[in-house]
Parts: C-alpha cells; structure tokens; sequence
C-alpha cells in the first residue's frame, strides 16, 4: 500500500480546540499500518492528547508538527467526552492500546523496529520482551528540545537504520518534532509513531488505571496518583486551560476554519 494514498475510509480530518484529529477507530489504524509497504517514504502518527491540545494553543509554532501528520489520533478522553458533548465524532486512540496491537498483531520476527528512547534500559526491557526482532535503539540526551545537533543527531539515527517502524518516545514536542524532520527527509522511509509513555506501559515499566477507571475516564487520575512528582503539575494547570478552550468553543469565540476543517492527508 502506497501511504501517500489517502487511507479508504478515513473521511476528512476533523479540527476540535484548534488541534487536528482523524476519526477512525484503532483495529482500522492497525490494518493500515500492516498494510502499509515499510520502504514507501516516511509517514509518522502523533497521538496528541490534553497537554498537547493545551501546548498547541500557546504555541502555535508546533501546529506543522500535527497537521502534518499521516494520522492524528485522539490519545484523550476528556477531549473525545467534549466533542461529545458539542455533537462531534471522536475517536478514542490511545498510544498505549495502538503499541500493544502493532507488538502483538503486526510486528514480527526478524522486523527491524528502531527505538529512539530516553533512556537505555526501557530499550533494553523491550528487547528482552520481543526476542527475534531486530531492534535498534538510540538514546539522545537530556535536554532534546533545545539541541539542534541531538535532534539531528536522531534523524541520521533513523536514516541509517531503514527501520519498518520508529518508536520516538522521548516526550513532547520533542517526539514530534524529531517525526517531523523525518518527513522531510527524502530518503527517510518506514511508519513513526509518536507514542510518548507506551513503550514504558508495553514491558510494564509503568502500570496503566485499572479498567474501570478507564472506563470512567479516571485514567489521569491514576497516573498522577501513581507519578505525582512527574504529572500532577501538568494535569492541575492543564485542567483549566482545556476547559476553557472548550468554553471557547462552546461560545463560539474560535472561528469555525480553525475549530473544524479539512485538511488533505499527507
């Protein structure tokens, strides 16, 4: 399969809170994936979830990062539960779910899969997980956002591995940023995915809300419970700033272009 293709099925890519979403369910995701020929250029999927929404909205700087993706998959609940609330589809994706499906039903023996990690020994964790697939693993420094020659530094990593998937999992906007350097990259080829902490649920690094929780959309609850230190700064100032986007929205204060548009695949 040509990934250039738009995918069949997908329909037009959805705009809420002024970030870009594409309304296809995660068994569909995983079909294209596996369909899709590892040596066509480089394509890459972000999973933006409520800080990304946030983070976008202060910084529009990042929005090519996105919209330039193949595929943008809602990674939020609360997000999904808005759209909801103001009659809009929304797919439900999480990085975490797609990961574990491409590890168990797409990835195979003997697949060059390159991890681009922060650090080594979640790399490693993977490895030992997945005997018999060819992992290559790269570990930038602290720091990535601001260091141009680290992020090029990850670029020429993937490059000269010809990887059939690159999981960049170093944080946010880095990961993006790194995926969207690739896409420029004419001789860059496989499937990128910008996965954030999913490598970390996959070897059980981290333990993800139990499913009712999941079910109730508590599954930030869990982890901020669980990583306070890390996360509760991010989900106690980033609570408002959604809400408000969504009352924004709501009032109608974002023009109906940014709020809810098409935009061609790439």
């Amino acid at each position: 399969m040509d990934i250039d293709h738009h995918p069949a099925g997908l329909g037009q890519r959805q705009y809420f809170l002024n970030a870009p979403f594409d309304q296809i369910e995660r068994v569909a995701v995983v079909d294209l994936v596996a369909r899709a020929d590892p040596n066509s250029r480089f394509r890459y999927i972000v999973t933006p979830n409520a800080d990304h929404v946030v983070r976008l909205n202060r910084e529009p700087y990042l929005r090519p990062y996105y919209e330039d993706a193949w595929l943008a998959l809602c990674d939020s609940k609360p997000i999904s539960l808005f759209a909801h609330a103001r009659s809009r589809e929304m797919t439900h994706v999480t990085g975490s779910d797609l990961t574990v499906s491409l590890f168990r039903t797409v990835i195979q023996k003997a697949d060059r899969i390159s991890l681009i990690v922060g650090n080594r020994e979640i790399g490693e964790a993977v490895r030992a997980g997945y005997p018999g697939v060819d992992f290559r693993i790269h570990v930038p420094p602290l720091g990535l956002l601001k260091n141009s020659q680290a992020q090029r530094d990850c670029v020429e990593f993937a490059l000269r591995e010809k990887a059939s998937f690159i999981f960049i999992a170093v944080g946010s906007p880095q990961s993006e940023k790194i995926a969207h350097m690739l896409s420029r990259e004419s001789s860059a080829t496989g499937i990128g995915l910008c996965v954030g902490a999913s490598l970390e649920f996959l070897v059980g690094a981290k333990k993800r809300a139990p499913m009712w929780m999941q079910k109730l959309s508590l599954e930030w609850l869990y982890r901020m419970i669980t990583d306070p230190k890390r996360l509760w700064r991010r989900y106690v100032f980033g609570a408002l700033p959604l809400t408000m986007l969504f009352w924004r929205e709501v009032m109608g204060r974002h023009s109906s272009a940014k709020l809810f548009r098409a935009s061609p695949h790439r």
